[in-house]
């Protein structure tokens, strides 16, 4: 069964510094029918203006990963992080017991446009932790995983985050074994999962499904959660 999130019905707000767009209620932002998929709780899509972005802040009790698209995105904690993503770069930042951070556009004259994601943690007071990789995006790569295996970003919780970039015309095949389910998110470009058309934005769940097979229609990037 795949169900469907289409772009232009998620949660939308241009506030002339960040333009951002919600897959599941974030802020003000509110739909009880759309509180997470699974252990996947925040999907937001954001381009923030050259020079702008998120002062310090704080989180807790929450796996925080962002995959940036196109431009440069600053970050720094207070768990000691701190780095520069851009695309191909990878981040990850255990909020645990609490952590502040600042996000903000690296450049002053390029717009930064980044994919940030919450997923709920296995347990909560975990110690706050920040890691940034750099990945070469090529068919269906594993990012981030509960074990941190083959080279992937360690997080506190049973998923694992592939990223996916093929040009038009090529497919690639993801097996969910019994029990798991999965996400879709679509960064760019177009794709078919298992027959079911999505465009950039879109979004899908996945479950009662043994394999997916992802097609794309034109050049295209996105994201495959692999949920417990």
């Amino acid at each position: 069964m795949i169900a469907v999130r289409r772009s232009n019905e998620r949660g939308h707000f241009d506030h002339g510094w960040l333009d951002t767009n919600h897959t599941f209620s974030f802020a003000d932002y509110y739909d009880d029918k759309q509180m997470g998929f699974r252990t996947l709780r925040v999907i937001n899509e954001d381009r923030v203006a050259p020079g702008q972005g998120f002062g310090t802040h704080p989180h807790r009790d929450m796996e925080i990963i962002t995959y940036v698209l196109s431009g440069a995105l600053a970050h720094k904690d207070s768990s000691g992080g701190e780095g520069v993503l851009r695309p191909g770069d990878v981040q990850h930042m255990t909020a645990g017991s609490g952590i502040r951070h600042s996000e903000y556009n690296a450049s002053k004259t390029e717009p930064v446009h980044f994919i940030q994601i919450w997923i709920l943690p296995e347990k909560n007071g975990l110690r706050p932790e920040y890691e940034q990789k750099k990945f070469k995006i090529d068919g269906l790569i594993l990012v981030a995983s509960h074990d941190g295996r083959d080279g992937s970003l360690r997080m506190h919780q049973d998923a694992d985050l592939f990223a996916g970039r093929l040009p038009g015309g090529k497919e690639v095949t993801h097996t969910l074994a019994a029990g798991r389910h999965a996400w879709i998110q679509v960064a760019k470009g177009a794709v078919n999962v298992n027959g079911t058309a999505l465009g950039s934005g879109d979004g899908a769940a996945v479950s009662d499904e043994t394999k997916l097979v992802i097609r794309a229609n034109e050049p295209a990037e996105f994201l495959l959660f692999d949920l417990a």
